[in-house]
């Protein structure tokens, strides 16, 4: 499944297409989502204590995952998604504009990447001196 939690998503068919939300939770062993004020349907609660009161509350159910689809936060479309391989990291993409729709593992993996080559650029005569070589070098000169 290529929806996640966290992903803005418009729905296709149904009572509420066309409708625009955040999936709230993602099933994949049912291939089921939970979108942000979609598809609500009535629970009837019965009252737990003296502070909660009972009533009729309305909860958003779960819609299958074919029936949205992922919007791209760069162009703002419906979109497929591509998949590309970075840093031995599957991110997904969209096919319309190509942008990253996992921002946070992009930035993760460029991270891990410049990190990896200023380590192998560092020379390794260089070594960083010690705290206590330091401390002591200055407790010398100021005497």
């Amino acid at each position: 499944m290529e929806i996640k939690k966290g992903d803005n998503v418009v729905v296709l068919t149904g009572k509420d297409k066309g409708k625009k939300g955040v999936v709230i939770e993602a099933h994949p062993a049912d291939n089921r989502v939970v979108v942000e004020g979609v598809n609500l349907v009535v629970k009837h609660m019965k009252p737990r204590g003296a502070n909660q009161p009972g009533g009729k509350v309305n909860r958003p159910a779960a819609i299958d995952v074919s029936n949205v689809m992922i919007v791209c936060p760069e162009c703002g479309n419906a979109t497929k998604i591509a998949h590309e391989r970075v840093d031995n990291k599957n991110l997904r993409k969209c096919k319309k504009c190509g942008a990253l729709l996992d921002v946070k593992a992009a930035k993760k993996a460029a991270k891990k990447s410049t990190k990896k080559a200023a380590v192998a650029e560092a020379p390794a005569a260089e070594a960083p001196k010690k705290k206590t070589a330091v401390k002591k070098a200055t407790k010398k000169a100021a005497e």
